[in-house]
Parts: C-alpha cells; structure tokens; sequence
C-alpha cells in the first residue's frame, strides 16, 4: 500500500491518517480478541516511523478501538452492544429506545435530600430553597464500569425514593407505579469532556480519560420538569451515532427549516434539494468482557 501525495512527499499529518485509515480497515477484518503486528513489524511494513505508528496506535486505544495488554502486546478490542432510537412511526419523527443487549445493573454512590440551589432550581423550576433528592449512581455493563449518573428531583415527587429503586428495574417504571409521575418528553445534549481524579477513580480509567458529558431535562405528562440529569459516560466505550434521512424517496415526510438552517457534520447547501432532514441516533457501549 502507497501514500500518494501531490507536490511533494506527504506530511505527518496525511501519514499518520493514512497509518490509522489501514489499522482500522486491519480492525474490520479481525474478531475481538485478535492480535495486531507489533509497531516494530507495522512502521517497518508501512515503512513511517515508529512515533508516528505510535501515536495512531494510541488514538485507536484511547477511542476503544484496541487495547493493550501489558507485555502481551495490542489486541482488537471486544464487540459492541448497541442501543439505537428508531422511528415509531415513518410519518412522525418520533423514536423509541430499544432496550440494549447487555446486562446492566446500577449501583447507588449516595443518595441524599438537600437544597435545591439556584442552578438546579431553574432548571427544574422550583424554589433554590426547595428540597430536592439528589442520586449518584454508577451504571454498569456485564459488570465493567460505564457511567456516572448525577439525577435530581423535586422532593416533592418522589417522597420515599428508596435505593432498592434505584438499583433494580426501571427507574420510570418506578416513578409511575409507586410514585404516580408519568414521563413525557425529555431534552438531551452531548459534548465531549475529560474525567476528573474521583471521576477516573469510579470508572477505572486513566485521569482526564476522554468522556461524553449528557445532559437530559424531563417533564411529565402536564409539562412539569421532574428530572435533571447529567451523566458522565466513558469515552473509550461509548459513542453516538446519527442516521439522517434525507426525505427524498416518494411520500416521503415534508419538514420544513429555514434556508439558513445548518446541521453538524453537514456542509450547509450540501442537501438543499432534498427538503427536511430527519434523524435517529444510537449509542453503541463498547462491551468490556
């Protein structure tokens, strides 16, 4: 395989794509488990130096792509179980989450009724000096570390909160039976972070370990806000995926959006033509077993 450069030789940057671009297509065609050449055999194989096949090796170890195994050398790393939102009805950009493959199991770190603050308060629109349950609690997945929870809610709601709850099933399912709050709708945001030293401590990863930093706002079914959380989950294990639907095909859903509407990852005027944009997203959970 040959790096083709026009105007001269390629740069470090085109060489070390190219380096990750054949460890990923070397990934695709190995199972979980697999081994990878050594650096020695693969700088001398793609003929670049041993830095920069080092440091795409690394890049695909921190994103969960390989893993290293202290003198036993790199491996491709296990299988993924996939949770994705779909639509429940092609006329209606409306999804559901299917539940994940995968056990998980939730453990609760601290559970405790403070304060609401100012913060939390408007977010959930009730007084700073109202009493809120405030829950930490650690999701796992077939028993590997995968994210930390922080949820808050109105004590009001959700008198008697209690740990078993917590921990076991659904916690919606919950709310509903035993509580009476009925979920309708929530508001979610995602943005890339580090974890800090008790954050790495809980996950067992490395200090300032890439994350993922989601944010979810709900109401209930009179328009209530009833939950904030922010989750922190692990960013070698986890990642986003986005399917869009250009709206297109015949009877096809028209949505409209202004001319200057702009969506991430898509250059604006790419898909003018094509009317609305619908998407489904998933979060594929990278499995640790």
């Amino acid at each position: 395989m040959e790096i083709h450069s026009q105007g001269g030789p390629p740069g470090a940057v085109l060489k070390r794509e190219w380096v990750r671009e054949h460890l990923l297509g070397m990934i695709e065609t190995r199972s979980a488990g697999d081994p990878i050449p050594s650096e020695r055999a693969l700088s001398a194989e793609l003929g670049v130096s041993r830095p920069t096949l080092r440091a795409a090796v690394d890049e695909l170890v921190a994103t969960g792509l390989l893993v290293r195994e202290h003198g036993r050398g790199t491996f491709v790393a296990p299988a993924k179980i996939t949770q994705e939102l779909v639509l429940d009805d092609a006329r209606s950009p409306r999804f559901h989450a299917p539940i994940a493959t995968g056990v998980w199991t939730s453990s609760v770190l601290e559970l405790i009724t403070r304060q609401a603050g100012a913060r939390i308060g408007r977010k959930l629109r009730i007084s700073p000096a109202a009493d809120l349950v405030y829950i930490a609690r650690l999701q796992r997945v077939d028993g590997i570390p995968m994210a930390i929870e922080h949820l808050h809610f109105p004590a009001e709601l959700v008198p008697n909160l209690s740990r078993e709850e917590l921990e076991a099933g659904e916690l919606y399912d919950h709310l509903r039976d035993r509580h009476q709050v009925y979920v309708r709708e929530a508001t979610q945001s995602i943005e890339p972070t580090v974890v800090n030293e008790a954050e790495a401590a809980v996950l067992d990863v490395p200090v300032l370990s890439p994350a993922l930093l989601i944010e979810r706002l709900t109401t209930d079914t009179s328009g209530r806000p009833m939950e904030y959380v922010h989750s922190l989950y692990r960013g070698d294990r986890y990642r986003i995926m986005s399917r869009l639907s250009f709206g297109t095909s015949p009877g096809a859903p028209a949505v409209p959006s202004a001319p200057e509407a702009h969506l991430p990852g898509l250059p604006p005027g790419d898909f003018a033509a094509g009317g609305g944009i619908l998407s489904s997203t998933r979060g594929d959970v990278q499995d640790g077993g």
